[in-house]
C-alpha cells in the first residue's frame, strides 16, 4: 500500500479552474518530483495534501486512512510536513527559535532530539545558532527550512519550489542535502522547477499540465523522455 495516495483531485479559485483531476502516489522512503509549468496546479496540490486547501473533489490517503478536508494541525500531527515556497522563516527570531517553532507540537524530549539531529544534519546552522534568521543568505535560509520542516519528524516532507531563487552553487547543495535527507527513510514530495536536479534524486516523477496529471515514470524515464526534454530541458 502507498503511503500517500491522491486520487482525482479538484479545486478552483473562484470559479477558475487549478486542478481537475490529478492523481499519483508516494510509496514509503522514496523521493517523488511533481513537475509541469507555472500555473499546471502543482502548488494547489500540495495545499490540498497539507490541509491548507480543503479539496472540492477527490480523495486523499495517507497510509491507508482518509485525509482530504482535515485541517493542517491534524495532517501534521499525521506525519505530513509542507515546506512552503518562498521559504518563510521568521526573520526576527533567531535559527534556534525558528527550528524550536518547527517542534512546538512535539513533547520537549523529542524536541530536544530533534535539536540535536538538526545540529548534526545540518552544522552550518548550528554555527548560527543565535544569529537571527533574516540575516542568513539566501541558501542559508533555504536550509533552515528545510531543517524546520523536519523537526516534527515528518513521514513525508513536501517541498514547494526549494530550489527557487537560489544561486546555482547553493541549488547544487540543496539537492545535495534533500537526497541526503531521503536515505534515512523519509518520503519526500518536491515540487520543482529545476527539473534536471530534482529527476536525478527522485525515484519516480509526475507530469501535471492544466490541472491534470498527464504522464509519470521513473526519474530516469522521465529524463530521456522527448516530452520532457522538449518543454522542461531546452533539448
Amino acid at each position: 500500500m502507498p503511503l500517500l495516495e491522491v486520487e482525482d483531485l479538484a479545486y478552483s479559485y473562484n470559479g477558475i479552474v487549478a486542478v481537475r483531476g490529478v492523481s499519483f502516489t508516494v510509496e514509503q522512503g522514496e523521493v517523488v518530483a511533481l513537475l509541469g509549468a507555472n500555473g499546471a496546479g502543482k502548488s494547489t496540490t500540495v495545499k490540498m495534501i497539507a490541509g491548507a486547501l480543503r479539496p472540492q473533489s477527490g480523495h486523499i490517503r495517507f497510509d491507508g486512512e482518509a485525509l482530504e478536508g482535515r485541517p493542517s494541525h491534524v495532517v501534521v500531527r499525521r506525519g505530513i510536513t509542507l515546506v512552503p515556497e518562498g521559504r518563510l522563516v521568521f526573520p526576527q527570531m533567531t535559527v534556534l527559535e525558528n527550528l524550536q517553532m518547527g517542534c512546538i507540537i512535539q513533547p520537549s524530549a523529542q524536541a530536544e532530539a530533534a535539536l540535536v539531529r538538526a545540529w548534526a544534519r545540518f552544522p552550518r546552522l548550528a554555527e548560527r545558532r543565535q544569529q537571527l534568521a533574516g540575516a542568513l543568505s539566501g541558501g542559508e535560509q533555504q536550509m533552515l527550512a528545510l531543517a524546520r520542516g523536519l523537526m516534527s519528524e515528518p513521514r513525508l516532507l513536501i517541498l514547494d519550489e526549494p530550489s527557487l531563487g537560489l544561486a546555482p552553487q547553493r541549488v547544487q547543495e540543496l539537492f545535495q542535502m534533500i537526497a541526503t535527507v531521503a536515505t534515512t527513510g523519509v518520503s519526500i514530495l518536491m515540487v520543482e522547477q529545476n527539473v534536471h536536479q530534482s529527476l536525478k534524486i527522485a525515484q519516480r516523477g509526475y507530469v501535471l499540465e492544466k490541472g491534470r496529471t498527464v504522464k509519470g515514470g521513473t526519474g530516469e524515464e522521465l529524463l530521456a523522455d522527448d516530452f520532457i526534454r522538449r518543454a522542461f530541458l531546452g533539448r
